[in-house]
């Protein structure tokens, strides 16, 4: 017999989900009972507490395709040692699938009206799909409107990241069928860019664009007639050093429009630094690589050479807040500065096999050597915009409030780099508290909690203190339950302050002033 589990198992689900599963085992003759957990996102205490009541009365339960951080809290917990756990990764075909997109690193697929799949062309990707999948949840709990992936899955003998993406049209496919909505286009592309642009990511969290393309402009430059690379190497190195998020592919193939929302997808380049390092790349998107052959424009986008300069030329004034034609060209020709180095350095790195290659980097070349006889700087202001979130959040106690609380500490979460398996630990340990303190503190009656949200520190530390008027309790204070007995004598509860204990690096409690006072620390 084998029961899918789906979703989230939590405190508002589980006594649900328990019922379902028991009526699906009704009459059921088989000794064998498994559970998929392929589908599984998230499980707190009150889930591990179901799976424990079905051990103890299915002993031959197993548990399927679990993910690596399921696994992790069953390990934790002891439920490795008590029923077969097995890791796995779904196994996908895309054969007949429609690509959506290609790029250096992979191919997107859409496997459904719901769902694509990235496919990477290496083929020991995981890592790759790790990095990816942690800065897209750094993105999301940073602000920006983004994909997730939700799964990695077996492709042959590669493996792809599963995103939904509902009906998801690509704004270049939305102005290769519907050019007459170029300025809604240019609108929502250039509010999208300022919003990526006015993030402050901590420092560290991801690399900088500036030492990339300082690095290329070290390798092209010797190319440049005496004394020019030499000026160019010293404007790239004055631009301002910068915390500020930047996509690094930001092109219209990568903006998608799913049902109403638009949102920014690959999300592997993510970097920090000044806006002009974008702007740059934006340029090649739309002009550069096409300057001398504007096919491949056509090729890459989708759209022709026409409507790709006119995109570009609207999406710098929008950016730039202005009609002034000696402003945007003053602005676009420091961008293109960066622009033809960087297309030089990719010409030479990938060699010249061609006349049309040869023509192309004498093309470049030969623009670059114009624009620096004018540009002595690269550098110009953008503008910033600042986020600020409040810190506490004072509520009833009570578990319908729970999804409350779990936004409010997501929403802290805003202003530091916070990896999926950290996120997940932080959430198992809010919903256990939290619930605690919803059936216990005031019970027969009810009161409010405080949750207080504090960041700190290099390395980063997450604080967050709960904090109560009800009756005196230091949960730390009850012995840990024993993971290493059997399911037969195991006790069903305790796990909760358990596990937090497990996954915070610091748990404390004090009962202070009429009040229950509880810290938890997670170090990132």
């Amino acid at each position: 017999m084998t029961i899918d589990l789906k979703g989230r198992i939590d405190s508002n689900n589980a006594a649900q989900i328990e019922k379902d599963i028991l009526a699906q085992l009704q009459g059921c003759a088989s000794d064998s009972v498994i559970l998929d957990a392929a589908n599984l996102q998230y499980i707190s205490s009150a889930g591990l507490r179901l799976i424990l009541r079905l051990k103890k009365t299915n002993p031959e339960l197993r548990i399927i395709n679990v993910s690596s951080e399921v696994y992790e809290i069953l390990d934790m917990t002891g439920f490795t040692e008590m029923m077969p756990v097995e890791k796995a990764y779904r196994v996908v075909s895309v054969e007949g699938c429609e690509v959506i997109g290609e790029g250096a690193n992979g191919k997107v697929y859409r496997i459904d009206q719901d769902n694509v799949v990235k496919v990477y062309k290496n083929a020991d990707a995981l890592s790759d799909i790790q990095h990816e999948r942690e800065v897209a949840r750094l993105a999301l709990i940073l602000g920006v409107p983004t994909a997730i992936s939700y799964d990695v899955v077996r492709i042959g003998d590669s493996y792809g990241s599963v995103f939904e993406l509902l009906n998801a049209r690509s704004f270049a496919k939305i102005l290769a069928e519907e050019p007459e909505r170029m300025g809604w286009c240019v609108k929502e592309y250039i509010k999208l860019l300022k919003k990526v642009h006015s993030i402050t990511v901590p420092e560290g969290k991801l690399p900088s664009i500036k030492a990339e393309a300082l690095a290329g402009i070290r390798r092209m430059k010797d190319s440049l007639p005496e004394g020019y690379g030499e000026k160019l190497a010293r404007m790239a190195e004055e631009i301002p050093e910068s915390s500020h998020m930047i996509h690094g592919d930001y092109h219209t193939k990568n903006i998608v429009l799913a049902g109403e929302e638009v949102l920014l997808i690959d999300m592997d380049t993510l970097s920090v630094g000044d806006p002009i390092f974008e702007l740059s790349q934006m340029y090649n998107s739309y002009v550069g690589f096409s300057e001398y052959n504007p096919d491949i424009v056509l090729e890459f986008q989708g759209y022709g050479a026409s409507i790709a300069r006119e995109f570009w030329k609207r999406s710098l004034r929008e950016y730039l807040g202005t009609e002034d034609d000696h402003r945007v060209t003053e602005v676009e020709e420091k961008i293109r500065c960066l622009s033809y180095a960087d297309l030089i350095d990719w010409r030479q790195r990938h060699g010249v096999h061609n006349a049309e290659d040869q023509a192309t980097l004498a093309l470049w070349t030969n623009r670059l050597i114009e624009l620096l006889d004018r540009v002595d700087s690269l550098s110009f202001d953008p503008g910033e915009t600042d986020q600020t979130v409040e810190d506490e959040l004072d509520i009833e106690a009570v578990t319908e409030n729970l999804p409350r609380v779990m936004e409010f500490v997501d929403s802290k979460l805003e202003t530091i780099d916070c990896p999926a398996k950290a996120q997940m630990q932080i959430d198992v340990a809010v919903e256990e508290i939290f619930v605690n303190i919803a059936n216990y503190a005031y019970r027969p009656d009810k009161g409010n909690a405080t949750v207080r949200v504090e960041v700190s520190g290099a390395p980063v530390c997450v604080t967050i203190t709960f904090l109560d008027h009800g009756v005196p309790y230091d949960p730390l204070a009850k012995d840990d339950p024993d993971v290493t007995l059997s399911a037969e004598e195991r006790e069903i509860g305790g796990l909760g302050i358990f596990m937090t204990k497990q996954i915070m690096d610091d748990v404390t409690y004090e009962y202070k002033n009429g009040q229950n006072i509880l810290t938890l620390k997670k170090n990132l």
